[in-house]
């Protein structure tokens, strides 16, 4: 009963727009990209130029830099096919199971792949200021050794001539997807690796996510005239193209010729990504935010009501997120038909399908949040995925929960039972675990994604809910177009809510222990009551302790987290609250003792708002009834 009474207190009260305020020091590279190329539709093949102007922001000398050639996993015996063929679960979009559902034999897409069919970025030459630099290819990186030393604060100019081929579409990029969609451009041109105080981040491309340099982009595509273009990036030639990208009342003359060069800018992003297709639908919607909604799908009519009844649910989106985590800072987004699944790339989302507009919704929800959590926060993903996976995940829940008006008092409720399921397993890897480094690719999944998200809504439970959300928005005030960590956003947190919470972040995060708080004893003493509760899991918590009386009145009684040095507020303001003396995580047990007698005593309960990852349940509540 005590649980269905506080769960009917609706925790969204706290979720409002709230102010932040400035940011510290900090420092990182910059980027200017000037890219042109040339791709021939018939065998996908595309000749490029690259000048790249890279600033040395940092107090180191750069007797090196590195490119990521992410095409170049897309060939048999990569690190990304041996990957396939040894991960115990691997992504089923990229193996094909030849045995049986009990004996699977898995058999990679990549490792079959032709000569015709492979991905590749094959370097032609490459200056640094007009002198020849020596470099050499790894897998997936491009080692490139300096013809002079970059100092602190100079720039450095590269002159790079390349040429690639798009794949066959087996994850995220490439041609012909399943949806038919010609060219998904992801991760298609030589990117600069990331250089920050931890010093180079030249990962290989495995299967997991990505990292850049911030910088601004000015790229011109030269391809078949038929073909529709969609990505990051404003056109700067609508008059020319067409395609309804051209000024209100234009008329844009025949085209001559079998080819058009799309020019886009992009300022202030770490990713240029763009799709192509012939038969793209392109609608546009523009908000009250002043952004201009783009969305390309195909003219099948079976994707036509669910991409237009998605159009006006992501304006409500893009709202949503702009009182909730701050303003969104580009004039467009665009949603774009193509890849495989969703994901996230700068001022556009590549997504499949979209014939159901659940399915539809939810993937561009989750997507579009992506925006905030990784191209304007963007944070290490191979590293800490939890923190845009999970950060994403959390508020995407919400905002469904809202805009789709399902009115569920836990929003979050199935992040918690596919991390509660991932503890049972005893798969459980420490979040700290590099992205490519886990055992299945299941637990990586419920970890970036569930955990992750749990994170923040326990954080909630920790601070308060008005204070997580305070957090969130201080966070973007103070790290948006930055690289930031787990540390800085769980000293946001603090300065937020005036509590330490360096502890929280390394036991739930950065350990596998978990959260088990079991009400062990309820006794009559004199003429009060004694309570005894025990944690039986590793990690220690705050407690919420709820009292339900034989006349329906109710009392909390809060127990600190010593370690917090600090109380949140109470979260049921109706309810009276009692804040006992701090419970260090040293003593296994605490006891409380109450002036009621036992026998007016209904029930108890630790934590009925269930937002404290508590893993079993079973022994949070104690009924005089039973």
């Amino acid at each position: 009963m005590i649980k269905r009474i506080l769960t009917k207190t609706l925790f969204l009260l706290g979720v409002t727009s709230l102010i932040a305020q400035g940011n510290h020091s900090y420092w990182q590279q910059h980027v200017d990209y000037t890219m042109s190329i040339d791709m021939d539709v018939t065998n996908y093949k595309y000749n490029g130029k690259q000048v790249l102007e890279y600033t040395n922001n940092s107090p180191d000398v750069l007797h090196k830099v590195f490119y990521h050639l992410h095409f170049n996993a897309f060939q048999p015996d990569s690190e990304m096919d041996a990957r396939l063929q040894t991960i115990p679960d691997p992504d089923r979009r990229m193996a094909v199971n030849l045995g049986t559902r009990e004996n699977p034999q898995y058999e990679s897409r990549i490792s079959k792949l032709t000569p015709s069919e492979i991905g590749f970025i094959d370097v032609k030459s490459l200056t640094q200021n007009g002198h020849q630099v020596s470099y050499r290819v790894e897998g997936t990186i491009l080692e490139v050794t300096l013809a002079s030393p970059i100092q602190p604060g100079d720039k450095a100019t590269f002159d790079m001539v390349f040429e690639g081929q798009v794949p066959v579409q087996i994850r995220r990029s490439g041609r012909d997807s399943r949806d038919g969609i010609a060219l998904s451009m992801s991760q298609w041109y030589p990117k600069m690796a990331e250089y920050d105080f931890e010093g180079w981040h030249i990962d290989p491309y495995i299967a997991r996510e990505f990292h850049g340099v911030w910088g601004n982009f000015d790229v011109k595509i030269t391809i078949d005239k038929n073909y529709i273009l969609g990505g990051t990036g404003y056109l700067q030639n609508g008059n020319e193209i067409g395609y309804g990208y051209q000024d209100k009342g234009v008329k844009v003359k025949k085209h001559k010729g079998k080819t058009l060069t799309w020019h886009f800018i992009a300022p202030q992003v770490h990713d240029f990504t763009w799709a192509a297709d012939p038969d793209y639908i392109h609608d546009t919607l523009e908000t009250e935010s002043g952004v201009t909604l783009h969305f390309l799908y195909q003219k099948d009519e079976k994707y036509r009501d669910a991409w237009t009844r998605v159009q006006p649910k992501t304006a409500e989106l893009l709202d949503f997120f702009n009182k909730n985590i701050g303003p969104y800072p580009w004039k467009q987004y665009s949603v774009i038909q193509g890849g495989d699944g969703g994901m996230e790339y700068a001022m556009c989302t590549l997504i499949a399908g979209g014939e159901n507009f659940d399915s539809l919704f939810g993937t561009t929800n989750h997507e579009l949040a992506h925006a905030w959590f990784q191209h304007l926060l963007a944070t290490n993903e191979s590293k800490h995925a939890w923190m845009d996976e999970g950060f994403t995940s959390f508020i995407s829940d919400l905002a469904e929960n809202i805009i789709l008006e399902k009115n569920e008092p836990n929003p979050f409720k199935g992040s918690y039972s596919s991390y509660l399921r991932l503890v049972k397993s005893g798969l459980e890897q420490p979040a700290t675990t590099h992205s490519d480094r886990y055992k299945y690719n299941s637990a990586y999944s419920t970890m970036a994604y569930s955990k992750g998200s749990v994170f923040l809504s326990q954080l909630g439970y920790i601070i308060g809910l008005d204070k997580l959300m305070e957090t969130l928005q201080k966070y973007y005030q103070d790290f948006k177009f930055k690289h930031p960590t787990p540390n800085d956003f769980i000293r946001t947190a603090e300065k937020v809510s005036g509590l330490q919470l360096g502890w929280y972040l390394n036991e739930f995060m950065q350990t596998t222990h978990t959260i088990d708080y079991t009400i062990q004893s309820v006794s009559a003493e004199g003429t009060g009551t004694k309570i005894v509760l025990e944690r039986k899991g590793e990690m220690p918590m705050p407690i919420d302790l709820y009292i339900l009386y034989n006349d329906q009145t109710q009392e909390s009684i809060y127990i600190p987290q010593r370690l917090q040095f600090g109380e949140k507020e109470n979260p049921y303001p109706h309810i009276p609250r009692t804040v006992k003396p701090s419970w260090a995580w040293a003593y296994p047990t605490y006891e409380i003792y109450i002036e009621k007698p036992y026998s007016s005593i209904n029930a108890i309960a630790i934590d009925p708002s269930e937002l404290m990852a508590d893993v079993n349940r079973e022994n949070n509540i104690y009924s005089t009834q039973d």
